[in-house]
């Protein structure tokens, strides 16, 4: 492909696939720097977001901060001691916690919501 100069009579030739290269190049090198500053680096609920109570998801899931607020009568399965530290759906420790029903957020540990199940 040729790039002509509107200020010049003569023309220059500008080798696309050269710029091309070299910017795959570069982008290459950074992208392999990228893997060796933090290898494996896994998600821990601390880089999550905190679910809002007011997240449509969370409200459609009678999705609460405190367990202790919810009546167990008016649960599924009723019983006092339910909160996501306790629920198969959330993983791991710590007073946020990832769970599946809200992907990408993170749940309090003694929050509760409707679709809450025992760890096995």
């Amino acid at each position: 492909m040729r790039a002509l100069n509107p200020h010049s009579s003569c023309t220059k030739e500008i080798t696309l696939s050269k710029i091309a290269r070299r910017k795959f190049l570069q982008l290459s090198a950074v992208a392999a720097a990228g893997c060796f500053v933090q290898p494996g680096r896994e998600a821990h609920a601390s880089d999550l977001p905190q679910l809002s109570e007011d997240d449509p998801m969370a409200q459609a899931m009678k999705y609460t901060h405190d367990a202790s607020t919810v009546d167990p009568a008016t649960r599924n399965n009723p019983a006092a001691d339910q909160t996501c530290a306790n629920c198969a759906l959330a993983q791991g420790e710590g007073d946020w916690l990832p769970c599946q029903i809200f992907p990408g957020k993170a749940v309090a540990a003694a929050g509760w919501c409707s679709v809450w199940a025992p760890k096995a």
